[in-house]
C-alpha cells in the first residue's frame, strides 16, 4: 500500500514531533509510531516492521550520546538485557491474528501511557532528590524477560514501561533510568526485528520508509540534545501520556474489537 504526498507529509510531521518528544525523555516513539501508522497501513506487519526500525534509529543516536555523557553504566544495564533479547525475538515470532495484535496493541498503549503519566505526576510531588535503591539480581532478569517478550509482541522497544517502573522503584537517578531505556530499546528493536526477519514476518516499505527514517533520526537527534542540556522532561511526559492514551483507547475500540469508529 502507497501513501499519497499528502497523507506521507502529514504522517512524517507527525513522526519528527514524536521523535524530538519521545527521545528528549530517553524512548524511541515505537508506541506512538504503532498508534500513527494503523491509521495509514492496513498490514500489521508493515505496521510493526516500521514502527521497530524507526525505534532503532532514534535511539541508537541517544545511546551513543548518553555513552558519550559518561551515563552508559554496562554492569548494571546488561542483566536487563540478558533476557530482554531473546524475549522479544520470541515475542515477535508470534503470528498473532489481527484484531489480537490490536487488541494486545490498545491495551500496551494505554498501560504505557498510564505509567508515563503516574511517572511525570510523580515528579511534580517529589519535594526531594531520591537515594538509589538496591534489588536483587533476579528482580533485574524477570523485569527484562517480561517486558522484552511484551516489546517484541507488539513492536516497541520497552523503554516506555521500564522507565517508568524503575522510577518508582528509585532504582538509580532519572538520568542513569534514561540510558538504560535508551539501550533496552536499541537492543530489543534489534531482537525484535530478527524475529519478524527470521518467520517471514517483516515487511518495510522502502519508499515511505526511507523517508519516515530521516525524519525520526533528525528529530531524534534534536530531542536528545534538548534532554542532555537540561530540558525539563515532566510537561513533555504528561502531554505524550495524554496523547498516547487517546490513540491507544482508539487502536482498542476500532481496529481491536471494532465496536467504534472516532
Amino acid at each position: 500500500m502507497q501513501l499519497t504526498i499528502e497523507s506521507l507529509i502529514a504522517l512524517s510531521l507527525c513522526f519528527f514531533v514524536i521523535a524530538v518528544l519521545y527521545s528528549s525523555v530517553g524512548f524511541g516513539g515505537g508506541s506512538s509510531y504503532l498508534a500513527l501508522l494503523t491509521l495509514f497501513f492496513a498490514s500489521f506487519f508493515v505496521i510493526r516492521s516500521v514502527a521497530l526500525v524507526c525505534n532503532l534509529v532514534v535511539v541508537s543516536g541517544s545511546t551513543y550520546l548518553y555513552y558519550k555523557k559518561g551515563h552508559f553504566d554496562a554492569k548494571k544495564f546488561i542483566p536487563f538485557v540478558a533476557t530482554s533479547i531473546p524475549l522479544a525475538f520470541l515475542g515477535a515470532s508470534f503470528r498473532l491474528k489481527e484484531y489480537v495484535f490490536f487488541i494486545i496493541l490498545g491495551l500496551a498503549l494505554m498501560t504505557s501511557a498510564l505509567l508515563l503519566g503516574t511517572q511525570s505526576i510523580r515528579e511534580k510531588n517529589q519535594k526531594t532528590r531520591l537515594t538509589a535503591k538496591k534489588y536483587p539480581i533476579w528482580v533485574t532478569y524477570f523485569l527484562g524477560a517480561a517486558i522484552g517478550f511484551l516489546s517484541g509482541l507488539v513492536g516497541i522497544g520497552g523503554g516506555i514501561f521500564l522507565a517508568p517502573i524503575l522510577n518508582h522503584m528509585r532504582w538509580d537517578f532519572s538520568i542513569k533510568i534514561a540510558a538504560l531505556a535508551s539501550f533496552f530499546i536499541l537492543v530489543n528493536s534489534v531482537s525484535g526485528i530478527a524475529g519478524l526477519v527470521s518467520n517471514q514476518m517483516f515487511v518495510f516499505p522502502w519508499k515511505e520508509g526511507l523517508i519516515l527514517l530521516a525524519v525520526v533520526f533528525i528529530g531524534g537527534q534534536i530531542g536528545i540534545r534538548l534532554s542532555l542540556n537540561k530540558l525539563s522532561g515532566r510537561g513533555i511526559k504528561l502531554l505524550t501520556a495524554i496523547l498516547v492514551f487517546v490513540v491507544g483507547l482508539r487502536v482498542l475500540l476500532n481496529n481491536g474489537l471494532q465496536v467504534i469508529d472516532f
